[in-house]
């Protein structure tokens, strides 16, 4: 059972092509089951599009549902179309966002943390003149974030939980209980972490988690999953192989996927 739960469209303003192109590009790649899963609106705002390149209009947000619904009837018996989205994390605003996902029948939906402290995780200048004391810190109100979204009942899975290093490959180095405690959390919520092959993308060229993250929550009983966190057709289930394989050197059995908010378990 090959799946990706992970793809982006161009209504997010930063990924390229329709959904449909997703679509067929995991048919053409032999997939089983595909997630639409575009980034969220800043529901919060009081702007309709509060941020043009990186995430849709509020107004158009019913507007993708109903496509995505669409295209799952069009595709049934070829592939399996699944309903998510990607949706930031913002403890202040967790009921607002709440509230709009219950209007949707969604099959699962994606928590990521892209700010803390107010700054962009991908933003590498954070990082500039900083001692490593500060360093810790901003490593730690990270995680911190992603413990909250575990805990917030909100989430099927959580995107990218080591996504910090993109731009800062340095940030795996900095020691700090906090990544263990936050993958102890997840796995007694309940939550997916995803492998995520964007970071090749990035200057620290691999996946989110790193391996060493991967172990730790095999301990943790962590579930898994897939996402190639596509902005692009061609990068559809992209390394999906290499890292199946990995995952089973690394000790785990299966992965997940979810439909109609239920966990799919697919041996490795």
């Amino acid at each position: 059972m090959k799946f990706d739960l992970h793809t982006h469209h161009d209504r997010c303003g930063h990924a390229k092509d329709k959904i449909r192109d997703y679509i067929e590009a995991a048919i053409a790649g032999g997939l089983q089951v595909i997630g639409i899963s575009d980034h969220s609106p800043y529901f919060a705002s009081p702007e309709d599009q509060a941020q043009p390149l990186i995430a849709m209009a509020k107004s158009e947000f019913p507007r993708y549902i109903e496509e995505v619904l669409h295209l799952k009837k069009e595709y049934e018996g070829k592939i399996d179309v699944l309903l998510g989205v990607e949706s930031d994390y913002f403890p202040e605003h967790v009921e607002v966002y709440r509230q709009e996902y219950a209007k949707y029948p969604f099959d699962y939906i994606i928590g990521s943390v892209h700010l803390s402290g107010g700054v962009s995780i991908f933003n590498r200048n954070r990082w500039k003149h900083l001692n490593e004391e500060q360093k810790i810190q901003h490593k730690e109100e990270y995680y911190d974030l992603i413990a909250e979204s575990a805990r917030s009942g909100m989430f099927h899975i959580l995107g990218h939980i080591d996504a910090m290093k993109g731009f800062y490959p340095a940030f795996s180095d900095i020691s700090t209980p906090k990544v263990n405690e936050t993958l102890k959390i997840i796995g007694e919520a309940g939550v997916a972490i995803e492998i995520n092959t964007s970071g090749k993308t990035k200057d620290v060229g691999g996946w989110y988690p790193s391996h060493e993250i991967l172990e730790q929550a095999l301990h943790y009983g962590v579930e898994v999953t897939f996402g190639s966190d596509a902005h692009l057709p061609s990068r559809v289930a992209d390394d999906w192989e290499e890292v199946r394989k990995t995952l089973k050197e690394i000790g785990f059995k299966h992965w997940v996927y979810f439909k109609n908010k239920q966990k799919q378990i697919v041996q490795l």
